[in-house]
């Protein structure tokens, strides 16, 4: 696909709780790195900051991923939630770059909610005008013993049932329901009807992850372009 037809956004967010930076490309590829604020000085050192993400971007972090087809640098401050997007982000065919400072001493809630936020008027931008699109995905992944389902709708009818099951209430540093209320809030900002179920699994992990994977397909798919249907809206009413 020619650089020139990808669909990207660039995001900024920032409030009294959380700074994020946030750049996405639907179609993989290159991105640039994020560029400096005053919330985020780039410096010659690549000294890890204990309340933020590395001072440079090309230092290698647990969820950082680049190759010729995709580029994912992501770092919230949550481990385990840096995870999901990776994971989200590699199998969607994403290019995603992420950084944020929360107020973690705090709790997890604020980071979370607002990174799925602003990832979800990253998707809603990068996307543009509903049109040509297959609109509809849905898939099915498992991760051993854990299997999930995730369907969804770019719909501009803004809607998310889940269903989990988590047995714990953390994984890692993420409080367990954060995971529910970051995909509703993704699904918010995104103008998407998303269904995600946990279908069996032992270990929440897994669980997690399988849930992320199955929407990575589903999101993959949705976002498809048909070739024929350039410009049509893929609804009765004419209109998404």
């Amino acid at each position: 696909m020619a650089p020139s037809n990808r669909r990207t956004a660039n995001i900024t967010r920032n409030t009294n709780e959380t700074k994020i930076q946030l750049s996405l490309s639907l179609d993989g590829g290159a991105l640039d790195l994020l560029p400096p604020t005053a919330e985020f000085e780039n410096h010659e050192s690549e000294n890890e900051s204990p309340e933020g993400p590395p001072e440079v971007q090309t230092t290698k972090t647990h969820a950082s991923q680049i190759t010729t087809s995709q580029h994912i640098w992501i770092w919230t401050g949550i481990g385990f939630l840096d995870h999901m997007l990776h994971a989200w982000a590699k199998h969607a065919g994403w290019s995603l770059r992420i950084r944020c400072r929360g107020d973690l001493a705090i709790d997890d809630h604020h980071t979370t909610e607002d990174t799925f936020l602003t990832l979800g008027t990253a998707f809603t931008t990068a996307l543009g005008p509903r049109t040509g699109l297959a609109r509809f995905g849905y898939a099915y992944a498992p991760l051993d013993e854990a299997l999930s389902r995730a369907v969804l709708d770019i719909s501009s009818r803004p809607f998310f049932v889940g269903d989990f099951g988590f047995k714990g209430p953390m994984m890692g540093n993420l409080n367990t329901q954060m995971i529910h209320h970051g995909l509703g809030s993704w699904a918010q900002n995104a103008g998407v009807t998303l269904h995600v179920d946990v279908l069996k699994g032992e270990n929440d992990h897994h669980r997690a992850e399988s849930a992320f994977k199955a929407l990575a397909v589903a999101c993959r798919m949705a976002c498809e372009r048909v070739v024929g249907r350039e410009g049509e809206v893929v609804s009765t009413k004419g209109v998404l």
